[in-house]
């Protein structure tokens, strides 16, 4: 059961939006490699996206240098079966353009309020990961009205209070030298815990097929907007959406204690933490 959870780190956020009561209409096999990639105009850029089912719609928000392609599709397809689930590029990463507006975790949730808008999304449940949830995190501060229920993965509130990864981890996660392979083989040895890895030589087969890329220059400019966070810690209190943080306790890139802070911070919030989890 335990390979089963950790062989891809998003597979387990699929059990745990379940779990958090993220329901909606049943719906039928849902064929997510061959969804189409659509396009909306957010003021001057464009935000490439694709959607899978139907239902009260779910918003997932990608992390770090990641693009969309890059959820599991076996958990795309499960939440499906029983919601409208949106995926997308954030702006500067795979499909979607950027212009010269300096890069923000505000800004990132802008972009999101106004893509939901543009969608015709009046409100969802949003799912973020790592970077995602603190765009998440600054999307239902900022625009209360679009999120009904938050689930919060594999993150950090920013700011001092936060606990920072070990400076050489952070080094090597935000290094955009060699090429894409050599970017994608550090990030999976920093994602997933050196036991699962050692346990599981063929883990690559198990992982999404990622057609997108992302420039370097923009990887800066989205690691530059991490660093330059000032964080959400004293307000998240004034978060009103029931709030689900989920954490795997041997997370190097975000030590487990941030959502431990996080459940603890956030009035309506629970948390799950799992035994062996890495990022």
């Amino acid at each position: 059961m335990r390979d089963r959870i950790q062989r891809l780190m998003l597979y387990i956020l699929m059990a745990m939006v379940i779990a958090v009561s993220l329901m909606g209409c049943s719906a039928g096999e849902i064929n997510v490699e061959r969804a189409k990639i659509k396009k909306v105009s957010i003021g001057d850029i464009e935000l490439a996206y694709k959607e899978f089912g139907s239902g009260y719609p779910l918003v997932l928000i990608m992390g770090y240098g990641s693009t969309m392609d890059m959820w599991d599709t076996d958990m795309l397809k499960e939440l499906a079966r029983k919601r409208r689930v949106i995926v997308f590029d954030n702006r500067g990463m795979g499909l979607s353009t950027a212009d010269d507006k300096e890069f923000t975790i505000e800004l990132f949730a802008r972009d999101t309020n106004f893509f939901m808008k543009a969608l015709g999304i009046e409100r969802a449940d949003v799912l973020g990961f790592s970077l995602g949830a603190k765009i998440a995190l600054e999307l239902a501060l900022d625009y209360p009205e679009r999120v009904r229920k938050l689930v919060l993965y594999a993150t950090n509130f920013g700011g001092e209070d936060a606990i920072p990864a070990a400076p050489d981890v952070m080094e090597k996660l935000t290094d955009t030298s060699g090429t894409a392979k050599e970017r994608a083989d550090r990030m999976i040895k920093l994602i997933l815990p050196d036991e699962w890895l050692k346990a599981n030589p063929g883990y690559i087969k198990l992982l999404p097929r990622v057609d997108e890329s992302s420039t370097a220059e923009n990887m800066k400019r989205q690691a530059r907007a991490m660093k330059e966070w000032k964080g959400a810690g004293k307000r998240l209190g004034l978060i009103i959406q029931d709030t689900l943080a989920i954490t795997g306790n041997e997370d190097i890139v975000t030590p487990p204690g941030n959502s431990l802070i996080l459940a603890t911070r956030i009035p309506r919030s629970w948390l799950v933490r799992l035994k062996g989890g890495g990022h």
